[in-house]
């Protein structure tokens, strides 16, 4: 089912339910991207009703700003009171990942629990963000001179921006299949809706404003029930996200091995064990779970 929720401001967002059960809402990545959590929203949708939506701005909502941390938290509540939905399952996907926590810091009442996937923690941009560009640049490999000629260029084509994203995103799948990672990547690029380099460009900026004390006491008083799940393989370093784990009262992590950015392409069954809810189980804890189609799920 596919529907046009409405912000405070009148802006139109996509959003689209599939499945039946416990609302989970998806936050996709960027930002100034576009929902490709298609196949997460698959993989639970037995077991949950799903919740996708374009951010403000982005792919097939309205293409309008302004662009703000807050301004997308309002747009989030916003799709929340579009279905009539009292409290939520909030999972969060890289970008999306931190838009999920400020949302669950600033509306707590209204989440039962948080999916924190593939974020990049609390601290500055500059803590991790060093060894993520050298970590890409590797992973490129071959195609490295393609990828530097496109992005060192002021003014690209919809068809170059294209080629330079698939080419970045083909990266953070790892293996040593380079054909399904590049076909991977081209199935997140279609249908292609462009990069909002407007919202990318603010959004960022306001997030590398923030205090990471005072982001680290709030988080200190978040009494949600949260799950980090990273991939062992991506390229953004994992130690990012320590502090934000250190900072959460009820808090676990798992990390599949052998899964990427996108853990759930690697590892889709370990996945879906991870972000399923754990009956009777509370606090922290970690685990590791080996990757694969035969890993624990």
């Amino acid at each position: 089912m596919t529907m046009t929720p409405k912000t405070d401001d009148g802006a139109t967002l996509w959003a689209e339910r599939t499945g039946t059960g416990d609302p989970v809402v998806l936050c996709h990545g960027g930002p100034g991207l576009w929902d490709t959590l298609e196949d997460v929203a698959a993989l639970l949708a037995d077991r949950t009703a799903v919740y996708r939506w374009d951010q403000r701005g982005c792919g097939r909502s309205e293409r309008r700003g302004p662009y703000s941390v807050a301004g997308s938290v309002a747009d989030l509540d916003a799709v929340r009171r579009h279905f009539g939905l009292e409290s939520v399952t909030l999972l969060g996907h890289s970008w999306g990942a931190r838009l999920a926590l400020h949302y669950a810091l600033a509306h707590p009442e209204r989440v039962t629990r948080l999916v924190y996937v593939s974020g990049t923690g609390i601290g500055p941009d500059s803590a991790w963000h060093p060894e993520f560009a050298s970590n890409l640049r590797s992973a490129i490999g071959e195609d490295l001179p393609r990828w530097e000629g496109l992005r060192s260029r002021e003014r690209l084509t919809e068809a170059e921006e294209r080629e330079m994203c698939v080419l970045q995103w083909a990266a953070d799948f790892p293996g040593p299949d380079r054909e399904r990672a590049r076909a991977l990547a081209e199935r997140m690029a279609t249908p292609w809706f462009g990069v909002n380099s407007e919202c990318r460009t603010e959004i960022v900026a306001e997030t590398r404003t923030m205090s990471e004390h005072q982001l680290h006491v709030a988080c200190g008083g978040l009494r949600v029930p949260v799950v980090i799940v990273d991939g062992a393989q991506d390229l953004r370093p994992r130690g990012a996200v320590d502090s934000l784990e250190q900072a959460l009262p009820d808090v676990g992590r798992v990390t599949l091995a052998g899964a990427g950015h996108m853990p759930w392409a690697e590892d889709p069954a370990g996945f879906v064990s991870a972000v399923a809810p754990q009956r009777g189980r509370r606090g922290r804890g970690r685990e590791e779970r080996p990757g694969g189609a035969c890993g624990r799920g």
